[in-house]
């Protein structure tokens, strides 16, 4: 694949991702928000501290154009990111077409980035947590991302090494077993992270998960159907009007 392919479906990954984070704006500002307003109401309820001064930015700013620039920001930034992942799986994971490879591609970072990770060191409210140990839940949940990248990595190396001679169903389902195992020791050894305080009602932090989960499942069901359209008229690009009049002369003539 020359560079200018290559820079060409980056663009439209992009393009995708934004189009994709303007979905999961509106999925999180309808749905997420309240779970949010819920955790903040609970702290300032709890809080033992004096306030302190005005807030430098709004609630009504945080929740909608802050909002906004975060998830169209992440939008762009993964798409870019799955678009060179798309380069380098097309035709290597399997005789797929543009569309097939990039809902692969999709389902992978979603359960790699996302779904794996949570399983371990679950979402919390912006408001939740002792700010004491932010660093290290910060820190142990990109540890457990790295972890799950990784991993995928290496069971999709393991499938492509076992495929020639246990046949492609079953080494994608020995792959996804030893997937599965890798992650289970990685989540065992690993210290928890949850840190929710006691009394915090368990449906407010409920729905605040499944909004996280619903956004992400989302951004990535849309951005891979997106980009998978745009990919495959960059790869496979259709003949124009002109192009097909006169291939239809010249098979009328001869």
């Amino acid at each position: 694949m020359n560079s200018a392919i290559v820079r060409a479906l980056l663009v439209r990954g992009m393009l995708a991702g934004l189009g994709a984070g303007a979905l999961a704006f509106v999925f999180a500002y309808l749905i997420g928000e309240g779970p949010v307003d819920a955790a903040i109401a609970f702290e300032e309820a709890n809080s033992h501290h004096a306030a302190g001064g005005e807030e430098l930015v709004s609630r009504s700013v945080q929740s909608t154009a802050g909002l906004a620039t975060g998830v169209l920001v992440f939008g762009v930034a993964v798409g870019g990111i799955a678009a060179l992942a798309f380069c380098f799986a097309l035709g290597r994971i399997g005789r797929f077409g543009a569309r097939a490879t990039a809902a692969l591609t999709s389902l992978a970072a979603f359960l790699t980035v996302y779904l794996v990770p949570i399983l371990k060191y679950p979402a919390n409210p912006p408001a939740v947590g002792n700010p004491d140990t932010l660093d290290q839940r910060t820190a142990l949940y990109f540890l457990m991302i790295a972890l799950s990248v990784l991993l995928g990595i290496a069971a999709v190396l393991l499938g492509r090494r076992l495929a020639p001679r246990r046949g492609n169903w079953n080494a994608s389902i020995a792959a996804g077993l030893a997937f599965v195992a890798a992650v289970t020791v990685a989540m065992v050894f690993l210290p928890a992270g949850d840190n929710v305080p006691k009394g915090f009602p368990a449906t407010d932090l409920w729905e605040f998960r499944m909004a996280s989960l619903g956004i992400q499942a989302l951004l990535w069901a849309a951005f891979g159907l997106l980009f998978g359209y745009l990919a495959e008229r960059v790869l496979e690009p259709r003949p124009t009007a002109s192009a097909t009049q006169t291939a239809g002369l010249s098979a009328s003539a001869g």
